[in-house]
């Protein structure tokens, strides 16, 4: 990188911390950036801005922006993506420990090597800027790559290159902010759900506050995994597990619900209704969902079959009430999660899928709102809980029956 020293005002550092300030996110300020060294007069044609990213499946993400097409979608990269990654400049620079990098593309420099550098020659590039601009002490988010390219013959000046590389500190700065900001929103979204994860970002993380919802609850655990892994290897075990809970949460984030949290092997999920009185279409995505789940969890069943593995089953109950969503826990160690009355009968209703051999159960409270044809099972009187509560499922039945049908009332 070429030495940075003083020159003519160009505004683009005060355009960099006005927008860092203003802006709501780092698109619209390196849109506004790269429209600038337009403006005053540099031959710029094509840039990236990338950073990595701390995600489960998103390794990096990258903002594109070209001279003739303005600003495109964000990229983001995950595993699959390595393998093209490994050959680009970026990859080059950061496996070197370099701050900056430059090909004269035109001149053939880096095309052999680069993918990218020979596909930007080809559409009529000429010269190929790479600055590293690191984040002190941060170990998961190093800091960002940008590079600019010029389809001017003979490229950039030394005079040019020197007058960008003296915004790069202001730069640098600016997308730490945004970096740290998206990076608590992502993790926060990972471990709470997206909507918990909003309004704890919200500031709503004093132990004891909470709202009351009306939702319908999910609550799906798995058979026969206790005993699983008292025999099987543990890494083994908790790679099972990751794609069972994978076929229950995936159709729980299509239908618009939110995981509240794992129980060991299962999960607790809410969806809660948009609007006053849709309670009806909340307890049609919830059932969506557990329907989707079993038939999920019944496929991968027959290919650990086929592959000769254990099998875990599926039960699954839907109960709908009034619950208290908000934050419980220790002074420094909270949890942000549904309780009530509701909750915990939805527990105890959970704990008669084995025992009546369904997969799927549904509450007398839940049945209310739904608009599906059912078939009464019979009302059960569940330890802690003072009425009987009525239990139906699906007219036709998702799960081999075994037994026959309890009577009008029993005791669980």
């Amino acid at each position: 990188m070429e030495p940075a020293e003083h020159g003519p005002d160009d505004g683009l550092v005060d355009l960099i911390i006005r927008q860092a300030a203003e802006s709501g996110s780092l698109a619209a300020l390196f849109s506004a950036l790269c429209e600038r060294l337009l403006q005053i007069g540099l031959p710029v044609w094509r840039t990236s801005l990338s950073m990595r990213a701390i995600d489960p499946i998103v390794t990096a993400s990258s903002l594109y922006w070209h001279r003739d097409k303005g600003l495109g979608e964000p990229v983001r990269f995950g595993l699959a993506d390595r393998p093209a990654y490994e050959r680009s400049p970026i990859a080059h620079v950061l496996d070197n420990g370099l701050p900056a990098a430059r090909w004269r593309i035109e001149a053939g420099e880096g095309c052999a090597r680069f993918p990218l550098l020979a596909e930007l020659r080809a559409t009529g590039g000429t010269d190929y800027l790479m600055r590293i601009v690191g984040f002190a002490g941060q170990v998961a988010l190093p800091g960002i790559a940008l590079s600019i390219a010029s389809d001017r013959p003979g490229g950039f000046t030394l005079a040019e290159i020197r007058r960008m590389d003296r915004m790069l500190p202001a730069l640098g700065l600016a997308c730490h902010r945004f970096a740290l900001e998206g990076t608590l929103a992502d993790v926060l979204s990972v471990y709470l759900g997206p909507r918990t994860a909003g309004r704890v970002l919200a500031g709503e993380i004093m132990r004891g506050t909470g709202r009351r919802i009306t939702a319908a609850i999910l609550l799906a655990d798995l058979r026969g995994f206790t005993a699983l892994s008292a025999q099987a290897d543990p890494m083994k075990v908790v790679g099972w597990l990751n794609e069972h809970l994978e076929a229950m949460g995936t159709p729980i984030d299509a239908a618009g619900g939110e995981i509240l949290k794992f129980t060991g092997d299962g999960l607790l999920a809410v969806f809660t209704a948009d609007d006053d009185g849709a309670e009806a279409a909340a307890c049609a995505r919830a059932l969506a969902a557990a329907e989707a789940m079993l038939a999920a969890t019944a496929t991968l069943n027959h290919a650990r079959c086929q592959a000769g593995l254990p099998q875990l089953g599926l039960g699954v109950v839907l109960h709908h009430g009034e619950v208290v969503y908000g934050n419980v826990g220790a002074a420094r160690r909270l949890d942000f999660t549904a309780m009530g009355p509701a909750v915990n009968e939805a527990s105890r209703l959970e704990k008669l899928c084995g025992r009546l051999g369904r997969e799927l159960l549904l509450s007398g409270a839940f049945a209310v709102h739904c608009t599906r044809p059912l078939r009464r099972i019979g009302a059960f009187r569940l330890r802690g809980v003072n009425a009987p509560i009525e239990v139906l499922e699906p007219e036709v039945p998702r799960a081999r029956e075994r037994g026959d049908a309890p009577g009008p009332l029993e005791t669980d």
